[in-house]
């Protein structure tokens, strides 16, 4: 198996953050954002890489940043190397294929959650309140049900080993105003309904995505980050699709049931993944690519 990149060091290029899945570097005056092959699941990160799951991120990120920029404008400038600045040609190799060339932007301190879809922590909400940060749901829906329409719930960001927690529209509206909250709102719910279609169409529900924006040097608000990948999504495959259940995913869900099942504390240490849930994980990784993108990473 291919031993995936775990981390990068390139010592003529400047650091300018380390996440728990990207090493982002500053040159001149953009951003370079490099789709390592770390993964992780409960908000730690686990000590083994996934191979080649950085390129897909990259991919996915670069072909619905292209299919949704009518909607809103985003921060990609290009994923092709030869266009990077100078000293990134020195590491060529190590970047072709998982580095976006990003604009700077000032992000906005909530993570842009939509569901179209009832599942994970919205599910175990719901089962308490019948409300999923602050929205009130219709009573009597069963776990994987499809909402009448996709709302809205943000989340706070959290750093590095924090846990990002719901919020209602309130609190975000507390944080960056009402009218960017009903600007992002609107913004997040077309992305989704636009790229929910282009999904189902290619055979996989996207049941909820994770977006990310922020504001330009000039005020303008842009879409950054990553979009619509596995990390940031849960994708169902559509012929298995069936209410009442947990579904099947192809994105991290397989790794997260796993960890579960061995009965991980979601605390660091993290512990060794098999190699066969590597390998299935990165299969599910590449099957979404595929089907969302028409290719291979």
């Amino acid at each position: 198996m291919e031993k995936g990149l775990y981390s990068t060091d390139f010592e003529n290029l400047k650091l300018f953050s380390r996440g728990k899945v990207r090493d982002t570097y500053e040159v001149d005056d953009v951003l370079l954002m490099v789709a390592t092959d770390r993964i992780s699941a409960f908000d730690v990160v686990m000590p083994d890489p996934i191979p080649g799951k950085g390129k897909v991120l990259t991919g996915m990120s670069a072909f619905w940043f292209e299919n949704t920029k009518d909607i809103v404008p985003n921060h990609l400038i290009t994923t092709d190397v030869r266009r990077f600045p100078g000293p990134s040609r020195l590491y060529r190799e190590a970047l072709d294929g998982r580095t976006m060339m990003v604009k700077q932007a000032s992000a906005l301190p909530v993570e842009c959650i939509v569901r179209g879809y009832i599942s994970g922590s919205a599910w175990k909400d719901y089962c308490e309140s019948k409300s999923v940060s602050g929205v009130r749901l219709p009573g009597g829906l069963k776990e994987s049900a499809k909402l009448e329409a996709p709302i809205f719930t943000p989340s706070t960001k959290a750093r590095d080993g924090a846990h990002d927690l719901p919020i209602t529209r309130a609190e975000m509206e507390a944080l960056v105003g009402g009218a960017l909250t009903e600007k992002v709102i609107d913004i997040s719910i077309r992305i989704y309904e636009k790229a929910s279609a282009m999904a189902e169409a290619r055979g996989i529900i996207i049941a909820d995505t994770k977006m990310e924006f922020g504001l330009t040097e000039d005020g303008n608000l842009i879409l950054i980050d990553e979009l619509l990948t596995p990390d940031s999504s849960r994708f169902w495959p559509k012929d298995e699709y069936e209410e009442g259940r947990p579904q099947k995913s192809f994105d991290k869900q397989f790794m997260r049931d796993y960890l579960i099942s061995i009965g991980w504390n979601r605390k660091p240490p993290a512990p060794q993944l098999p190699p066969h849930i590597i390998e299935k994980t990165r299969e599910k990784y590449e099957e979404a690519m595929t089907r969302l993108v028409g290719r291979a990473a």
